[in-house]
C-alpha cells in the first residue's frame, strides 16, 4: 500500500486506527488519542499541543505524552512501513516517557516492531 499522494479516507483511517489499538495493547498503555492531519494538530486546544503546534508538519510524527495524544503526519509517510515505524516510534514515546532518542530507544522501536509485548510502565521505587 502506498501512501504519497492518497487522500485520508474513512478505510485508511481505520486501518491507521486499529494498527494503534493493537501496539497500544502490546505496550500496555491505553490507547492514545491519533491526529492525522495538521488541521487536526491546530484545531486541538493550545496547551494540548503546545512545543509542537505550527512546526507539525516538519515531522513524520509527534507524541504528546501528557495528553496521551500522537499525530502521525500522513503526508509525510511514503509507505505502509513508514507508517508502521512512525505509529511504534511515537507509541514507544508513549510507554517510555523518560526516554529520549538513542541506542536504547531504537532498540525498544525494534523490538516493538518484531512484535515483543512490554509490562504496563511502573516509576521506581
Amino acid at each position: 500500500m502506498r501512501l504519497v499522494h492518497v487522500k485520508l479516507d474513512p478505510d485508511l483511517r481505520l486501518k491507521i486506527y486499529e494498527k494503534v489499538g493493537i501496539y497500544a495493547n502490546r505496550f500496555s498503555i491505553p490507547e492514545p488519542r491519533v491526529l492525522l492531519t495538521t488541521r487536526e494538530v491546530l484545531d486541538m486546544p493550545r496547551e494540548m499541543t503546545e512545543g509542537a503546534r505550527t512546526s507539525a508538519y516538519k515531522y513524520l510524527g509527534l507524541s504528546y505524552n501528557k495528553q496521551s495524544l500522537i499525530f502521525l503526519n500522513i503526508r509525510k509517510i511514503s509507505d505502509e512501513k513508514d507508517l508502521e515505524n512512525t505509529i511504534v516510534h511515537e507509541l514507544i514515546h508513549q510507554r517510555f516517557p523518560y526516554l529520549s532518542h538513542g541506542r536504547r530507544f531504537n532498540k525498544l522501536v525494534r523490538q516493538g516492531l518484531r512484535g515483543k509485548k512490554f509490562p504496563p510502565y511502573q516509576k521506581r521505587k
